[in-house]
């Protein structure tokens, strides 16, 4: 329970952060940042800024060395969703339970607040240290992870109703999901002062969680509801998406997901911080 306490804390304080470092709605035009806050301000787990946050605490550094980069991290993670929910893409009308934001702010406004949150999301990453050889050195990493993320979107588009093969399965998603996930641990344990190897068993970490997450995230597509999901469900299996209950049924993609869980806690033997946040958050 006392790691559930912290993590709704250090959210608390994600949640805080961003709110100050977001452009105010007092700047015009006014449409635009009522868009962009929407989005990266809407209710979520923040599970990458959290990651982020608890990879610092876990090679000995403060969670307040990684807070702007994990601002930076949730910056960049809006600016897919929006893109990602669009018309041209995935379509959806519902997020997190709430109408997508081209369905309130209209697709132009839509893409140019995407457009807003990813250059927002390198200015916040670049200065989200007092050592600014680590704010660089976390600013490409995000940038490289943010290449992957656009990469697997457009394999995962150009895939749809092709027969399910697993190794293109296991490409999209450590790019378009493990990627940047990955990128959160990496970024947190960099900011956080810990040592090459101990950014590499972190970076391990979060790579093998984002597989179990978006495993998680393609099985809840197809036994959840849209009212328990809070966005459509069955979309997967409409638009012929390449997912890993299609090519391994869903019995059989739990047991990959747990793979992979149990891979991301092995990682963390050997760090000289706390980890229960990150066992917790593997477990969830």
């Amino acid at each position: 329970m006392e790691g559930f306490l912290e993590a709704a804390f250090l959210k608390e304080r994600i949640e805080a952060r961003l709110g100050e470092l977001l452009p105010s709605l007092d700047q015009e035009p006014r449409r635009l940042y009522e868009s962009v806050r929407y989005s990266a301000l809407a209710p979520g787990k923040k599970a990458r800024a959290l990651l982020c946050l608890a990879s610092a605490h876990a090679v000995g550094g403060e969670t307040s060395d990684a807070l702007d980069a994990a601002c930076a991290i949730e910056m960049v993670h809006a600016f897919s969703l929006i893109h990602d929910d669009l018309p041209a893409i995935d379509n959806d009308d519902l997020r997190r339970g709430r109408p997508t934001n081209h369905k309130l702010y209209g697709e132009a406004v839509a893409i140019l607040a995407g457009d807003a949150l990813f250059a927002e999301a390198f200015r916040v990453a670049l200065r989200s240290h007092a050592d600014r050889s680590r704010a660089a050195r976390a600013t490409l990493v995000l940038a490289d992870a943010s290449a992957a993320l656009v990469n697997g979107e457009v394999l995962d588009i150009l895939s749809e109703g092709h027969e399910p093969e697993l190794p293109l399965v296991q490409v999209i998603h450590e790019r378009k999901t493990a990627a940047l996930i990955g990128a959160s641990c990496e970024m947190g344990a960099i900011l956080g002062g810990g040592s090459d190897e101990e950014i590499r068993s972190l970076r391990g970490y979060g790579e093998h969680v984002g597989i179990a997450f978006q495993i998680a995230d393609d099985i809840l597509n197809v036994t959840a509801t849209p009212e328990t999901l809070g966005k459509a469900t069955g979309s997967d299996a409409e638009r012929g998406k390449l997912t890993y209950p299609a090519v391994m049924g869903i019995e059989k993609a739990r047991a990959e997901a747990a793979r992979h869980r149990d891979e991301a806690l092995a990682c963390l033997t050997g760090l000289p911080g706390p980890t229960e946040p990150l066992v917790q958050l593997a477990r969830f």
